[in-house]
């Protein structure tokens, strides 16, 4: 028998590197470096789905696994290996499309990809593939997994992504054939929340939402499937109090799991108070509020801090920030109100992440106005503005008042503001960062904020300059005049501070 050869383990090196060139020519171009880019990625052209009526598939899409280009963030330049930065994981992400056309797909895939960027992972590929539903074993069909599983060998991968929701079931036999670590969707951005929670609350609403998701997921072998025994036995599993029913490890770890859960749910609901106590105080004092709300990475924050130079966090990534920011403004005419910036939506948000930040969402609820932001420069705004108007139904703001805005104005094209002008025709393009729409949007704002609606005529002593300063702030003072015994002033308020007022009115109220 031969011993292989240095000069033989060269060729295998050389083969390999031009094997990659050869992929590269035959059109899967890579992600440069950098956060997030694959929300960047230009859409493909839609295929027709020509040649079958709905019920039947293609052949060739049904038997196939289809690569998604573009999505790899693997270096280009392997001389830059030495200044990157340590990779976490390197991932694979498949899915599957059932309806809708290939570019719809593949922007979920790139979506994805994004996501397991901002977590940390390296996307090494993408696989779709067509298919009238998911398999109920494997997901993708057991030919599809092992084929999945060559993959995954050959690429080095330590983690397969799914761009869905799997059960426990198909997740344990996915892994059960690629031999490696399997997640979904939901995962994935459970573990971007874990990552970017900072407040106290925000900490307890991901950790209460994580254990939601990995209760019906606990895996159990070897002695975590064994009987826990009490008494002099312990564990030996010999002897008096060994025997008959017990309590199993994967029980044991349940148990706990619901025990830290109510503890959790019970620490959310202390906290509720204080963030109702100030959201009371604002609205004793008539103070309007604006929520901004949109699609992760869609610039809220950006345009929160043109707005108010609140200084929140801006990054280009998903989910950079998460807690609800509150920072005052005023309008033109000296009215003052509040704007939130709260936390970004994504498609497929999971059930457990919307009800356990339902708190931060109030804020939505409550809110005088709601600034719905759109990135302009997205492939498909469409899907954005469709899936933050659902989150918007189911915290029960639907009945608000809505300005949507495309941001990254200076991103978009002519053309393509056309196409925005036929899904929101009322729509402002801004841009936060060249400043462009800000002052029409800082006006549709002012239109849309509840007027003080009653006309008091009030004479205010001089030693009560409290009560000139309360209305300028939260009325609109119409006149000012000043007799020997005080202040005459003429405003509008609202009902809600009218009683203040009252002991100094000169003439009845009239509504405006």
């Amino acid at each position: 028998m031969i011993e292989p050869t240095e000069h033989d383990n060269d060729d295998d090196v050389v083969a390999r590197v031009l094997a990659s060139a050869d992929s590269k020519a035959a059109g899967y171009s890579l992600f440069r470096s950098g956060s997030a880019q694959a929300l960047q990625a230009d859409s493909s052209t839609p295929e027709s789905d020509q040649g079958h009526d709905g019920a039947q598939q293609d052949r060739e899409d049904r038997n196939a696994l289809r690569r998604v280009p573009s999505l790899s963030t693997e270096l280009e330049d392997v001389t830059e290996v030495e200044y990157r930065q340590l990779r976490l994981e390197n991932v694979v992400l498949i899915g599957l499309y059932t309806q809708g056309t290939v570019s719809d797909a593949e922007n979920s895939m790139r979506e994805l990809a994004a996501l397991a960027e901002t977590a940390g992972a390296t996307v090494l590929d993408g696989l779709m593939q067509r298919r009238a539903k998911p398999d109920a074993s494997t997901y993708l069909g057991k030919g599809k997994a092992e084929e999945l599983a060559g993959i995954v060998k050959a690429m080095g991968a330590d983690t397969v992504i799914a761009d869905t929701e799997l059960a426990p079931s198909q997740r344990r036999a996915l892994e059960d054939v690629v031999k490696v670590k399997v997640i979904d969707r939901t995962a994935v951005i459970l573990d971007i929340f874990s990552q970017h929670a900072k407040s106290r609350e925000g900490k307890a609403q991901v950790e209460l939402a994580q254990l939601e998701y990995l209760l019906p997921r606990l895996r159990g072998w070897g002695d975590s499937m064994s009987r826990q025994a009490g008494g002099q036995v312990g564990g030996a599993g010999a002897g008096m109090g060994s025997r008959g029913p017990g309590e199993t490890k994967i029980e044991l770890d349940r148990r706990r799991i619901h025990t830290r859960m109510s503890r959790l749910r019970k620490q959310i609901l202390e906290m509720k108070p204080a963030r109702e106590a100030k959201r009371a105080n604002r609205k004793r004092n008539s103070v309007p509020s604006v929520a901004i709300v949109g699609y992760t990475n869609a610039g809220k924050s950006s345009l929160l801090n043109r707005i108010t130079r609140a200084g929140v966090l801006v990054e280009n990534s998903l989910f950079a920030t998460l807690d609800a920011t509150v920072r005052k403004s005023t309008t033109a005419d000296g009215r003052l109100y509040t704007l939130t910036d709260t936390v970004g939506f994504v498609r497929n948000l999971p059930h457990q992440l919307v009800e356990a930040f339902r708190s931060t969402l109030e804020e939505v609820a409550d809110a005088d106005v709601i600034v719905h932001v759109v990135d302009g420069s997205h492939p498909d705004p469409a899907s954005q503005l469709a899936t933050v108007r659902e989150v918007i139904g189911e915290v029960g703001a639907r009945e608000i008042p809505e300005i949507v805005v495309f941001n990254k104005g200076d991103l978009v094209g002519e053309d393509d503001r056309l196409v925005l002008r036929g899904l929101w025709p009322d729509g402002i393009f801004v841009s936060a960062r060249t400043g462009e729409g800000i002052e029409e949007l800082l006006a549709a704002i002012a239109e849309r904020l509840p007027r003080p609606t009653i006309e008091l005529t009030l004479l205010i002593p001089y030693e009560r300059g409290d009560l000139i300063a309360a209305l300028h702030e939260q009325g609109q003072v119409l006149s000012t005049e000043y007799a020997e015994t005080g202040t005459q002033v003429t405003a509008l308020v609202t009902p809600g501070i009218q009683t203040q007022f009252t002991p100094f009115a000169v003439r009845p109220a009239v509504s405006a």
